[in-house]
């Protein structure tokens, strides 16, 4: 098998979190890219995509992975310009989301405004590598209707017995050969398949290909080295958001009213804990930032014994830190992990004797 040539391609990287965006970056280094351009969130990804439509010396690159929640624009809303913008430089690009909010709602509303591929951090540099060459060597049709543009939400060429999903047969829609026909249909009942020769594939060397293209073993181990040189600084990157969390819990004790801006950011900064943890190799943390982020969703309880099971949370991840405890942390891990559900029954039934 051969493999794809990255130094012909260029990838553009939207990333609010510097630690997770230098990383990623220096992975698609190792994937040798030829050009990567980066954005610390959506707003300056639309800038700097706006400046690729001037008289501009800047190649368009050909993938985007953005991250998600983000602000003041995050991903989706990044996403959707990309899509629908007359300012846009391509709005048939790869667009690959990138989210330790993996859940349903998230992966449907990407789907929805046209993302390519939704990857769930904690990620891996084989499970990058596998996205990318997925987006460039089977690429979807691009569908266009009144109410959506993008890739065809359908990955199944045939519907599962009693499930028709296609409203219209093929013969009823209207095929595109030609980019430069981007135009939203006027009557809510048409529907438009564009079906482009793959320029991407084509660019990365991989016309000539029969089969798939194979991952580079050596590649990958050098990546997974560099993820493991970059876990050296996560413990100090995680204690600090630890910290982060450790004061919101002290100014929501001291606050008589409304907490729910403190447990707001405390959800976005467990949501990074979640999605940070099993790629640089410690899973309790994930594991525990799931759990706290599941514990604070809106609409959670923001009384005393709500701040408690925080800190019970808290106390979890340092110790995990503490004692460097990698993998799944084993007898250890399973100790952790009972004493922090236990904290979390103590403080419920606190709760429930008030």
């Amino acid at each position: 098998m051969d493999a794809f040539d990255f130094s012909r391609l260029g990838v553009f990287i939207v990333e609010d979190n510097n630690y997770v965006r230098e990383t990623l970056e220096n992975l698609l280094r190792h994937f040798r890219f030829g050009r990567i351009a980066v954005a610390s969130n959506g707003e300056e990804a639309i800038d700097y995509m706006k400046t690729l439509g001037s008289a501009s010396s800047i190649i368009a690159p050909d993938i985007v992975i953005s991250d998600l929640v983000m602000t003041p624009i995050n991903g989706l809303l990044f996403l959707r310009w990309m899509r629908t913008a007359k300012e846009s430089s391509n709005r048939m690009i790869p667009y690959i989301m990138l989210s330790g909010a993996a859940d349903g709602a998230y992966v449907n509303s990407a789907r929805d405004l046209g993302a390519t591929e939704f990857l769930a951090k904690p990620f891996s540099a084989a499970s990058v590598y596998k996205f990318l060459v997925k987006v460039i060597e089977a690429p979807r049709q691009f569908v266009t209707t009144t109410k959506y543009f993008g890739p065809d939400r359908r990955r199944q060429k045939q519907d599962p017995p009693g499930k028709e999903r296609r409203l219209k047969d093929e013969e009823d829609v209207t095929i595109v050969y030609s980019a430069e026909k981007v135009v939203k249909p006027k009557q809510p009942t048409d529907v438009w398949y564009f079906r482009l020769p793959n320029s991407l594939k084509e660019k990365a060397g991989g016309g000539g290909f029969k089969g798939t293209a194979e991952i580079p073993l050596d590649l990958l181990e050098e990546a997974e080295q560099q993820l493991g040189r970059a876990a050296l600084d996560f413990t100090t990157w995680a204690l600090d958001y630890l910290k982060k969390l450790s004061d919101l819990c002290d100014e929501a004790l001291e606050t008589d009213g409304e907490r729910g801006k403190h447990f707001q950011e405390i959800n976005l900064l467990a949501l990074e804990l979640r999605g940070q943890g099993g790629t640089f190799g410690y899973p309790l943390i994930t594991t525990f930032g799931k759990m706290l982020y599941d514990t604070t969703l809106e609409g959670c309880r923001e009384d005393d014994n709500a701040v408690g099971i925080v800190k019970s949370h808290i106390d979890a991840m340092r110790a995990v830190l503490r004692e460097k405890i990698a993998g799944d942390g084993g007898k250890i891990g399973r100790e952790l992990l009972a004493s922090l559900q236990k904290a979390i029954e103590s403080q419920e039934v606190d709760d429930k004797a008030n």
